[in-house]
């Protein structure tokens, strides 16, 4: 009698799973249902900041673009572009050159970092109001850095474009790993230390600690979110099986843009939902 091996159950369940992985990927009627729900998931949150922003608009037109107003117009901006890419999927996936994918995948991503670093800003001069500190150059540093990074993004696109190799591609990931180690550095430096600003006051009244508990929570959905995306995205680099910029990945896609975007999304629009007072107040600046 023939004995089977001790571990003839986890074998027999890698085997199912790897099964089904392949099955769902393979399929075309898989890979267009994940692709859709992508696509509604991210107009339902462009939908949301779109009513937000317009709810803000209504409550104080007379302070022009705020910077809560800019952050739900990106938002829907985002939000919106990644819903019609993912809407046409089956076109977006098979572009020629190569390098329109790329674009059609990447740009998202970064105007996704230019949105939520806009809160790091935020709260940066709040942190160095708070401290006497000046803040006149902190709006400086985050448009030299994001043009910085736009200009360096758009060379790795030209490049590829004219030659299109896997070197330069494997650069290309490396980079926007970097860029999202860059906005979780700066979500844990400027959000953990207006956090730990803001736990040495008394924080006996209501407001106070809602605000502890939104800096804090901000602070570790988009801190998570930006270090994940980091971690995928140099693990697509390196194996050519985790890639995202594939039609036969719909799964992985499904995971991926779920947990760095759809729902880090959603979570802090829902968190930053409260509309600003009808006066102005020391937190409501307008941009200059």
């Amino acid at each position: 009698m023939t004995r089977m091996p001790r571990n003839f159950p986890a074998t027999l369940t890698g085997s199912l799973l790897a099964n089904w992985w392949h099955k769902i990927n393979d399929s075309i009627e898989w890979q267009d249902g994940i692709f859709y729900t992508l696509c509604a998931a991210y107009a339902l949150v462009s939908s949301v900041a779109l009513i937000q922003l317009i709810r803000i608009e209504l409550r104080v037109p007379e302070y022009g673009w705020t910077t809560q107003k800019v952050f739900h117009l990106m938002n829907f901006i985002v939000n919106g572009v990644r819903a019609v890419v993912f809407g046409f999927h089956k076109q977006n996936f098979l572009l020629h050159p190569k390098v329109l994918t790329f674009v059609l995948l990447d740009l998202p991503g970064l105007l996704f970092f230019s949105t939520y670093t806009l809160l790091v800003l935020f709260w940066a001069e709040i942190y160095n109001q708070a401290r006497s500190l000046p803040t006149d150059k902190l709006r400086i540093y985050y448009i030299f850095i994001n043009c910085g990074i736009y200009f360096l993004q758009v060379c790795i696109w030209a490049y590829l474009w004219i030659d299109d190799n896997r070197g330069v591609e494997f650069i290309a990931k490396i980079f926007i790993a970097v860029v999202s180690f860059i906005a979780a550095l700066g979500f844990l430096f400027y959000g953990g230390r207006l956090f730990f600003m803001l736990r040495r006051f008394p924080i006996e009244s209501k407001g106070r600690r809602k605000k502890l508990h939104e800096v804090g929570s901000v602070t570790a959905i988009c801190f998570t979110c930006f270090l994940i995306r980091c971690f995928v995205v140099v693990l697509s680099a390196f194996d050519t099986d985790a890639s995202l910029d594939v039609l036969n990945h719909p799964v992985l896609n499904l995971i991926y843009y779920m947990l760095v975007e759809i729902l880090p999304s959603a979570l802090v629009l829902y968190i930053l939902r409260k509309l600003p007072p009808k006066r102005i107040s020391a937190q409501y600046h307008a941009i200059r």
